[in-house]
């Protein structure tokens, strides 16, 4: 049972980890926002923009910002899978097999360009994104928990450049984008720009109480109507005329986990529709798989989603929805 107590020290760790990220990523408090609200709801962050706005940044202040073991792998076209999960090698004094675990063993993992390793390295974070462990020789080894991937990406237009299978992008809880600042963040940003950097951030809190924190989250008051709308959602992008593949039931998941950590961070116990409205689209739209004549018509799957919270009924306060 949340007590206002707890919900207050929840909101008030959030907005101080939001402050200290927002020291060295100007401008950009709603993406920090939905960062922290992918954390806390235990999903993992994908970051998709042009190169030079910060993506790298922004996941380098929030490791920074968290006391706990954090590694980043930089992906290149010739890193291996074992590079990621980690080998297994024999050791002649004993004449036994060890396990040496890869830099995937952390509690935050910085996976820098995802998209320029192959897709068979990429696959090797399928598991452990899923999972929290990873199988090397049929032996399972589990992760530092809290455990959360950050991956960084061009977008898939670029040179050298791979296009990230379905399969992984269901994995991320939310797909963001940084974006260009504004005329005067950029200013600012270049007046500062030597001496603003995640290395010179002290942490805020540590991962006791992170996993506390996501704890909290399941305590979270989800009004029945409220799933039904969640569900419904969903369905309405699987029977859209212009969508070939719709959200997944493990996307439903994500919409209703990421929305009670949403509501933490904004000091409330509960969750209302208007925090599905505002996290449908970073949470479905990277799920949704439009169809070749929608893409030619230049249909965006942002649009899908304002069509789906258009025809979905909105359920009010003590209102049963019908089945």
């Amino acid at each position: 049972m949340l007590t206002p107590a707890h919900v207050q020290g929840f909101a008030d760790v959030a907005a101080q980890l939001a402050n200290r990220i927002g020291t060295v990523v100007l401008g950009k408090p709603e993406v920090i926002r939905l960062t922290l609200t992918a954390m806390f709801a235990q999903g993992h962050v994908l970051l998709e923009d042009v190169p030079g706005v910060g993506k790298t940044t922004l996941a380098r202040a929030l490791a920074a910002s968290i006391h706990g073991q954090w590694r980043r792998i930089q992906f290149t076209p010739d890193l291996l899978p074992s590079d990621v999960s980690g080998v297994t090698v024999f050791n002649q004094s004993n004449g036994g097999f060890e396990f040496h675990p890869g830099p995937v063993f952390a509690n935050l993992v910085i996976a820098d360009e995802i998209n320029r390793a192959s897709p068979k390295t990429q696959s090797s974070l399928l598991e452990v994104m899923e999972e929290r462990r990873i199988t090397i020789d049929g032996v399972p080894h589990p992760v530092p928990q809290p455990f959360l991937v950050v991956a960084t990406q061009n977008p898939v237009e670029m040179d050298g450049t791979y296009r990230l299978p379905e399969a992984q992008l269901d994995r991320f809880l939310v797909k963001l984008s940084v974006g260009y600042p504004s005329e005067d963040v950029e200013i600012e940003v270049l007046r500062g720009a030597a001496g603003r950097s995640p290395d010179t951030l002290d942490p805020v809190t540590d991962t006791n109480m992170i996993g506390e924190m996501t704890r909290m989250v399941a305590a979270v008051h989800i009004a029945d109507p409220l799933y039904t709308y969640a569900v419904r959602l969903a369905a309405s992008t699987r029977n859209h005329p212009q969508v070939r593949v719709g959200v997944s039931p493990r996307g439903v998941i994500a919409l209703t986990r990421a929305a009670a950590a949403y509501a933490l961070i904004n000091g409330r116990g509960y969750v209302l529709p208007e925090d599905f409205k505002d996290l449908v689209e970073p949470v479905f739209a990277h799920r949704v798989l439009l169809s070749a004549d929608a893409q030619l018509r230049g249909v965006t799957a942002a649009d899908v989603l304002a069509d789906a919270l258009r025809s979905v009924p909105v359920p009010l306060a003590g209102q049963q929805v019908p089945v």
